[in-house]
C-alpha cells in the first residue's frame, strides 16, 4: 500500500462525489417511472445495510485491502483469482463511467470531436493525479466539492425561479408498487450505491476508523437524497414521456431553464460540474485497481502503474460498446445482474461469514 492517510472528511467527500458523477448525468430508476424518486429513498436505504457489510469486513482486516484479505479467507488460488476479477471490475467500471462522459462531451459541446479525443483529455488527467496518490486525489475533492455545491444551489435556484415545475407531473404516486420494489434490486441499488464497494480499497488509508461508520452513512444519506431531488424536479419540468427519451434528463432540464428572458444556455455551468464528478469516478475507480494490482503483484512502486492502466481504462472505454445505445443496455441489462450483483453484494456477503468463523474459531 501506498504510505498515506486521508481524514474522514476527505472520505466524506469523495463518498458523495463519486456517487452522484454519472447518477446525475444518466436516468437511473426510470423503470418505476413517476416513482423513480421513491426508488432512490429505497435503494438508498438498503444501501445502508450494505455498507456496513463493507464496514464489517474492513473491521476484520483494518490494514488490508480487499484485495488482500480476499487470499487470507478463501486461500490463495481462489483468493488471488477474486482479487484480480475485483481488478478487472473496477477497471471495467472506470471504462464505463469515461465512455459516459466522453458522449455527454460530445453531444452538447463537442460535436465534431472524435470520441476518443473527449476521453483522453479526461483520462490524462485522472492518470497525472493517481500518479500523484490518494492523497492528492482526496485534496483535489476538497476544493472541487465546493464549486460543485455552488453550481448545484445555483442550479437548483434557477430551476425553481425559472417557473418550469409542474409538480402534478409526479402523479400518481405509488401506483405499482412491486415495480417500485423490482426496480430497487434490478437497477437502482447497484448504481451509485452498492459502487462503493470500491472503498473498501480506500478505507485502510484512513486516519480515524472509528468515526467510519457515521461518515459513510452520511455521505449515502446525502447523495439518496440529492438524487432524489434531482429526479423529482426532472420529471416535474420534463414529465415522463420526455425523461425516458432524453440521454441526458438533467442536462435538458438545464437547458430548459430561460429567466428574464435573458438567462439562458446554462447549461455549461452543468458541463463543468458533471465533468467534476466524473473525474473523480474514474480516478478513484483507476486508483483502486492500481493498488490492488500492485499488492497482487508485489509491485514496490504503484505510481508506476498509472499510465499503463489509465490508458487501459481509455481505450476500453472505446471497444465497450459500438455505440452509446448498446452501452445503455448493456448498464441496464446485463452488468447489473451479471456483474454489480455478485461483486456489490454477493461475495461480499460471503466474504463476511467466511471471516466470522474463521474469527470466530481464532477467539
Amino acid at each position: 500500500m501506498e504510505k498515506a492517510k486521508i481524514s474522514t472528511t476527505q472520505l466524506f467527500i469523495l463518498m458523495i462525489l463519486f456517487q452522484l458523477s454519472n447518477s446525475l448525468l444518466i436516468p437511473i430508476a426510470m423503470g418505476a417511472k413517476h416513482d423513480s424518486w421513491i426508488v432512490i429513498l429505497v435503494a438508498m436505504a438498503v444501501s445502508i445495510l450494505l455498507f456496513f457489510i463493507y464496514r464489517a469486513l474492513y473491521l476484520y482486516y483494518p490494514t488490508l485491502l480487499l484485495t488482500d484479505y480476499t487470499e487470507k479467507l478463501i486461500g490463495k488460488i481462489l483468493g488471488r483469482t477474486l482479487a484480480f476479477l475485483y481488478i478487472l471490475f473496477f477497471l471495467y467500471s472506470a471504462a464505463r463511467v469515461l465512455r459516459e462522459f466522453g458522449v455527454m462531451l460530445l453531444s452538447f459541446a463537442f460535436p465534431e470531436t472524435p470520441l476518443f479525443i473527449a476521453c483522453a483529455l479526461m483520462a490524462l488527467v485522472v492518470i497525472y493525479t493517481i500518479y500523484k496518490g490518494i492523497e492528492v486525489v482526496a485534496r483535489t475533492g476538497e476544493l472541487l466539492f465546493v464549486i460543485m455545491c455552488l453550481l448545484g444551489i445555483f442550479l437548483f435556484i434557477l430551476v425553481a425561479i425559472s417557473g418550469l415545475i409542474d409538480v402534478s407531473k409526479l402523479r400518481p404516486v405509488l401506483e405499482d408498487s412491486p415495480k417500485v420494489l423490482k426496480t430497487v434490486f434490478t437497477e437502482t441499488l447497484y448504481v451509485p450505491f452498492g459502487e462503493i464497494i470500491v472503498f473498501t480499497m480506500i478505507f485502510p488509508y484512513l486516519n480515524q476508523a472509528k468515526k467510519l461508520g457515521k461518515t459513510g452513512v452520511t455521505a449515502i444519506i446525502i447523495t439518496g437524497i440529492a438524487l432524489a431531488i434531482t429526479t423529482i424536479l426532472n420529471i416535474s419540468v420534463l414529465g415522463i414521456p420526455l425523461m425516458e427519451r432524453s440521454l441526458f434528463p438533467l442536462l435538458t432540464t438545464i437547458q430548459s431553464i430561460e429567466v428574464g428572458g435573458f438567462l439562458q444556455r446554462l447549461d455549461v455551468i452543468f458541463i463543468l460540474a458533471l465533468v467534476i464528478g466524473g473525474f473523480f469516478k474514474v480516478s478513484v475507480y483507476t486508483y483502486c485497481a492500481i493498488i490492488g494490482t500492485a499488492s497482487l503483484f508485489n509491485i514496490k512502486e504503484p505510481s508506476k502503474l498509472a499510465y499503463p492502466m489509465g490508458l487501459t481504462v481509455l481505450f476500453l472505454s472505446l471497444i465497450i460498446a459500438s455505440n452509446y445505445s448498446e452501452h445503455i443496455q448493456e448498464g441496464l441489462k446485463i452488468f447489473p445482474l451479471y456483474v454489480q450483483l455478485p461483486f456489490q453484494i454477493i461475495l461480499p456477503i460471503f466474504l463476511l461469514i467466511i471471516a466470522f468463523i474463521k474469527n470466530r474459531k481464532t477467539g
